[in-house]
């Protein structure tokens, strides 16, 4: 019987099941996809996550894989510049670090295969549990294949199959957004500095950042209202829509682009109030999927493994008894829990600010018009946000690997 079969091969799952394997306990990791090379992937490690990437040993691939820490953040109201605030923000911290996901994922696989206790079963999904006495005990896959396990772990993102098959509820938070994401040819005026520019102009609002593997990327907040055609976003000339929302100096760069149509990324943020069932665990965007703001999903994704290593391996080095691994999820959960209901409360402050001076016209031209005139305007709303930044940046709780 496999100890521990993982369902999902992002970060969250394939690290720990590298932890995992390195400390002998027998892994299988199950992806769907055949590869890393997904549209989409977050790229921002946040000190939080950089902190979870040294203690797994990974500093180094970080450092071999293509990445790039970001300089500054600047926020542009009506074509002004309010405020920006330079990397590191802490004195003596780390940078948000922008990391080529597909190839961090690829260099955590080869550090997984060099241990004989772990395999990669690629392409193919999971279809079912098998089931003994109401307690999850393996997974049927798409090609009949039956495997045994002790635990399975659904690391398998927010429309996790695991946490459907477990019959584990997912309690929604209230969206009206999601993300239209471009990616577009760089431009010399961002090679010097990479800044993300968080960009208002009347109701609408974008971020723009360099990419690490050196493609200009723009997330357009798509806000959604009751009745509203869903597939308009597909015939909207966005060529000209992100010009006319630009500051002036970016305008120029936009016209010369050739902007196809965008990847609609589709915003879930919810918290399951369990995370586990006898037999299964969910972590990551699994059990708590977690808003655009911040990126927080690969970094909260990272310290939930590294907290399941340091319960789950001294059970299973010792063989203990079902009872006993099912009788530590709760305390998983109650470990991350109070973490992960926090950073979304931040998060939600965050998207309720951007929201204020969306709809809010005379805070909006006000801001505009003040700060970059008024000293002490234009300090009290940056150092309002540095502040906002600080947990989202360092995480709420303490965590360290132990074992």
């Amino acid at each position: 019987m496999s100890q521990v079969v993982i369902i999902g091969a992002g970060p969250t799952g394939l690290t720990l099941a590298m932890l995992l394997a390195q400390r002998g306990i027998d892994v299988k990791l199950i992806e769907a996809s055949r590869n890393f090379r997904r549209t989409f992937r977050g790229e921002a490690l946040m000190p939080s996550g950089l902190e979870a990437i040294e203690f797994m040993g990974l500093t180094d691939l970080v450092a071999r894989i293509p990445h790039r820490p970001l300089d500054a953040w600047e926020f542009v109201i009506e074509n002004r510049s309010i405020f920006r605030v330079d990397e590191p923000m802490e004195p003596g911290g780390k940078p948000c670090t922008l990391i080529s996901q597909p190839a961090f994922l690829e260099g955590v696989m080869a550090e997984a295969r060099q241990y004989p206790n772990f395999e990669f079963i690629a392409g193919t999904a999971v279809r079912d549990f098998m089931w003994e006495n109401d307690r999850a005990v393996g997974v049927i896959l798409g090609d009949d294949r039956q495997i045994d396990a002790e635990l399975i772990v659904g690391a398998d993102g927010r429309s996790s199959i695991v946490r459907q098959k477990a019959k584990l509820p997912l309690d929604r938070q209230s969206q009206n957004f999601d993300i239209l994401w471009f990616k577009l040819a760089s431009s010399p005026e961002f090679e010097a500095e990479n800044i993300f520019y968080s960009i208002i102009s009347g109701h609408d609002g974008f971020g723009l950042f360099l990419g690490c593997e050196g493609l200009l990327q723009i997330g357009w907040s798509l806000h959604r209202q009751v009745g509203d055609d869903a597939n308009a976003w597909q015939r909207i000339n966005w060529q000209a829509k992100l010009v006319a929302a630009a500051p002036d100096w970016l305008v120029p760069i936009l016209q010369q682009q050739k902007i196809d149509r965008p990847v609609l990324l589709s915003v879930t943020v919810g918290l399951c109030p369990q995370w586990h069932a006898p037999g299964v665990l969910l972590l990551g965007d699994a059990a708590h999927p977690m808003s655009p703001v911040r990126a927080q999903g690969i970094n909260m994704g990272l310290r939930d493994a590294i907290v399941t290593v340091n319960h789950l391996v001294p059970l299973f080095q010792r063989h203990a008894q079902l009872t006993e691994i099912d009788a530590v999820l709760p305390q998983i959960q109650a470990e991350r829990e109070p973490e992960i209901i926090q950073i979304q409360k931040l998060q939600h402050a965050e998207i309720n600010q951007g929201e204020l001076l969306r709809n809010y016209a005379p805070l909006r031209y006000g801001v505009s018009w003040l700060a970059p005139h008024l000293s002490l305007i234009r300090n009290r709303l940056r150092q309002s946000w540095v502040d906002r930044q600080l947990l989202l940046r360092q995480g709420v709780t303490s965590v360290s690997l132990k074992v």
